[in-house]
């Protein structure tokens, strides 16, 4: 299996690499990819924002992308994030708004 994990920000992105192989083993591929902060859900879900280099500015494309590569094959992808002051069950509701929007436009399932 495959693991994307999405991180807002450097030193996350410095920790997963020591964690993550003793979590999930050698016999799965991973990719760590580190964001300059946390940002915004972009209210245009289907834009293309080429310039944004936070991690929730760049999550629907990268999920549109992610359902086109990984649409027969088996990937996880996680995102890893503080929630500093924001209330766990509305964030989280956001991101699988997010998450179904970006699946409806592609035709992909999440489990």
């Amino acid at each position: 299996m495959h693991f994307e994990i999405l991180v807002e920000d450097a030193s996350g992105k410095a920790a997963l690499k020591v964690l993550v192989p003793k979590i999930i083993g050698a016999e799965h591929t991973r990719m760590i990819r580190g964001y300059k902060g946390i940002g915004r859900i972009p209210p245009n879900l289907s834009a293309h924002k080429a310039k944004d280099a936070t991690l929730l500015g760049n999550l629907p494309g990268l999920l549109r992308g992610y359902g086109r590569t990984f649409k027969k094959g088996k990937a996880v992808v996680i995102v890893v994030c503080d929630l500093d002051d924001r209330c766990l069950k509305a964030f989280r509701r956001e991101l699988f708004k997010v998450l179904n929007a970006c699946s409806r436009m592609r035709g992909f399932a999440w489990r």
